[in-house]
């Protein structure tokens, strides 16, 4: 029988809608996805596929142009719910577990008292918020809905990740990794990161909002043993939300959170600079941790630090709270 999305991909690409590498990109990425997925899932696979081939392609002919602060669209498409229909074929959803139930208690009594709250966590895949809403969606629905990604350039200007990133609230910044290409664009790119943090500021001063923020500033990857560490925190990242929070009239509380979805949309093994990285999947369980409350300002009894070795200090002290949280939900 004749696949319908294969047929549509050809079509599309015969009729240049679509180049010759996001056909490729496509085509492997549907394989992997099948082989992770259940046979009696075929017609809802084909028809994800045919529908984020078509979003694909009105990226190409018209792309989205994301705001400071984008607001996830639900209408007259909704992109939140296609990105979690999407991605929840690959989960385990039977065997993932979100631990720190009683932290998220604790947080939606904070969002309620109209204060805020800020995530500082590890990031594993692309496809990371919607992971996350899958975890939510059962005891805290309005949690996995109300929390606004701090996203960086590349989720938002390549045409495989925008139909993802549209359905999510985002603060769209320059990552650290790629703020330095092309060089000739760094200044515009770190004036539009302090316009981004102080809108944040403004956000947080409103009250009630919940943000998540990756200070590593990208992914974690395996390393020379081929073991997924999580990736170190900058302590200048940490700093500048830190600052950003102390700006703002609303109280904000920073809790760690520690992801395991590496299997889910594995990231190349090195950073890659041009656009159109492969997507693969293996699929499989996925799990979180909500750490506790962290008192960011005196997470230290020592009073000697200067302003640098305090920002590394911090940096460590969170990392080393995500990491040993990352350490557990491995063994899950």
């Amino acid at each position: 029988m004749e696949n319908i999305f294969f047929k549509k991909l050809d079509n599309f690409l015969k009729n240049g809608y679509i180049n010759e590498k996001i056909k490729n990109i496509l085509k492997n990425f549907y394989f992997s996805y099948t082989k992770v997925t259940k046979i009696e899932e075929e017609k809802k696979k084909n028809t994800l596929f045919c529908i984020f081939l078509d979003l694909i392609k009105e990226q190409i002919k018209n792309p989205f142009h994301f705001q400071m602060y984008h607001k996830k669209i639900r209408k007259p498409f909704d992109y939140y719910n296609f990105g979690i229909e999407f991605l929840k074929p690959l989960v385990d959803i039977k065997n993932s577990k979100l631990l720190g139930k009683e932290n998220l208690k604790t947080i939606k009594k904070i969002l309620q008292n109209k204060e805020n709250v800020i995530l500082l966590a590890n990031h594993q895949c692309e496809s990371d918020p919607q992971a996350i809403s899958i975890l939510l969606e059962k005891d805290f629905p309005t949690i996995a809905s109300q929390i606004i990604y701090v996203a960086g350039e590349r989720v938002t200007t390549d045409p495989l990740a925008i139909p993802f990133s549209m359905g999510c609230d985002l603060l769209c910044i320059y990552s650290k990794r790629y703020i330095d290409t092309p060089p000739e664009d760094k200044l515009k790119k770190q004036i539009h990161n302090k316009k981004t943090m102080n809108l944040m500021s403004s956000l947080l001063s409103e009250g009630g909002k919940i943000i998540y923020v990756a200070p590593s500033g990208g992914r974690d990857r395996p390393n020379n043993q081929g073991v997924i560490e999580v990736a170190p925190f900058d302590p200048q990242s940490l700093e500048m939300f830190y600052l950003m929070s102390k700006k703002a009239i609303k109280k904000t509380h920073f809790f760690p959170l520690a992801l395991f979805t590496y299997n889910i949309l594995p990231p190349p093994d090195n950073i890659q600079i041009e656009m159109g990285e492969q997507r693969t999947t293996k699929g499989g369980k996925i799990h979180a941790f909500f750490e506790k409350e962290i008192d960011i300002e005196n997470f230290t009894k020592n009073k000697n630090f200067d302003k640098i070795q305090k920002r590394k200090e911090r940096a460590n002290f969170i990392h080393n709270i995500v990491k040993n949280s990352y350490k557990i939900l491995k063994e899950l």
